[in-house]
């Protein structure tokens, strides 16, 4: 390892304006540009540290609390491998084996799992206008145990996708690209084509196209979003960062063609949601337990996404970007047209061009959480750091 190149990243970390310690990590944009930046710099220093065999931990004991209200590969594993790498034990709360199923309340089940806990990791994205909500209450109830004197100090919460951002993800997907591109920096000017593709599915979150968008709008990228009308995500995250992308002096436009996005675009990001309108009409059939509803919907919306099989990133669609050799990305699993399924997201072709560019991506979600876990529990994370690098001490005996 270059001490030099470690060393500059840490006093980057300490240079910045981070006011994240007793705070919850839900979404990008109420962080400011220090302390995103501040997330990628303390991920990086992990990865560094741990591909040097240094141990990486800064608790010898402790949990974390994993809380998945919905299915998940990815995003659990990155979870508990980044408590690990920290030196926190995992606990996943299964909500079905707990006293919640009884009616125990999201209050006293936050403060009953958090007495020993340092981070607790939430997925809630199944129901528009209440994953996020839910993140809050807990951190709330978490407030309220610290201020009654009940925990004698506070978990920070890690949103692990809601139904309105996915920042793990997203984050991961910006390491990625300043990674390819050469730094944060190279990424302003850069053309990201965020569209919507065909899915023989439904009722995929919207959270990771917001994600992205909002994310991108931050480092004065030029996004051009693309879906079928009717297709929109929520309306307030569009509005947002299109405001975002001008103050940071990139573009933020609306296109109803594949083609027109990736024209020229540098990066591309084929992705299938469901619309904005199907998420809100699902919510109540879901919580009725309304299946026949459930059903009638689903083959109404699945008739309505094979009216665009069309589109779906192929070979002769790359080739209408910049250079025709834009990077591909994808949070993963992607519907691959001819191996997932008959039709779907991406050529089979393309995706396997860009596979290992993909789990690239996906290699960086462990060290984004364990560096928002890190940064919201220590007040000097740039110490914390220096002393994991001059300790040295190897993973193995």
């Amino acid at each position: 390892m270059q001490n030099k190149d470690i060393q500059g990243m840490i006093s980057r970390v300490a240079s910045r304006n981070i006011k994240m310690k007793g705070t919850d990590f839900l979404l990008t944009w109420e962080k400011s540009l220090d302390e995103l930046e501040a997330v990628f710099d303390t991920a990086r220093i992990l990865r560094r540290l741990r591909q040097e065999n240094i141990s990486c931990r800064i608790w010898d004991s402790g949990i974390a609390v994993s809380n998945f209200r919905d299915n998940s590969t990815r995003t659990r594993f990155s979870f508990a491998s980044a408590a690990d790498l920290l030196g926190l034990y995992v606990q996943d709360l299964d909500e079905g084996k707990s006293q919640l199923a009884h009616g125990e309340t999201v209050r006293e089940t936050a403060t009953m799992i958090s007495f020993l806990a340092e981070a607790i990791g939430i997925r809630d994205d199944m129901y528009l206008g209440e994953g996020d909500r839910y993140q809050r209450e807990v951190g709330q109830a978490l407030d309220e145990a610290v201020a009654d004197g009940v925990l004698p100090s506070r978990p920070t919460v890690i949103n692990l996708q809601s139904d309105i951002d996915h920042p793990t993800q997203s984050m991961a997907d910006f390491l990625h690209l300043a990674e390819y591109f050469g730094g944060l920096d190279k990424l302003k000017g850069k053309k990201i084509a965020m569209s919507w593709a065909y899915s023989p599915s439904y009722g995929k979150p919207l959270s990771v196209p917001q994600g992205i968008i909002a994310l991108a709008s931050r480092f004065g990228m030029e996004i051009s979003l693309a879906y079928p009308e009717g297709y929109n995500l929520i309306p307030e995250v569009e509005a947002l960062s299109a405001k975002q992308a001008e103050v940071s002096g990139g573009s933020f436009t609306i296109t109803h063609s594949m083609q027109d996005a990736f024209k020229d675009a540098d990066i591309v990001y084929p992705k299938s949601w469901a619309p904005y309108q199907v998420m809100q009409r699902r919510v109540p059939l879901l919580h009725e337990g309304n299946t026949a509803g459930l059903k009638e919907l689903e083959k109404e919306c699945l008739a309505n996404n094979a009216r665009f099989k069309d589109w779906e990133c192929t070979e002769d669609m790359m080739k209408l970007t910049r250079g025709g050799r834009a990077l591909y990305m994808h949070c993963l699993p992607a519907d691959i047209t001819g191996v997932s399924c008959k039709a779907g997201e991406v050529a089979a072709s393309v995706f396997e061009r860009y596979r290992n560019d993909t789990y690239r991506e996906a290699g960086w979600k462990p060290y984004i959480i364990a560096a928002m876990i890190l940064l919201g529990k220590r007040d000097a994370p740039a110490r914390t750091l220096q002393a994991l690098f001059e300790r040295g001490r190897s993973r193995e005996l």
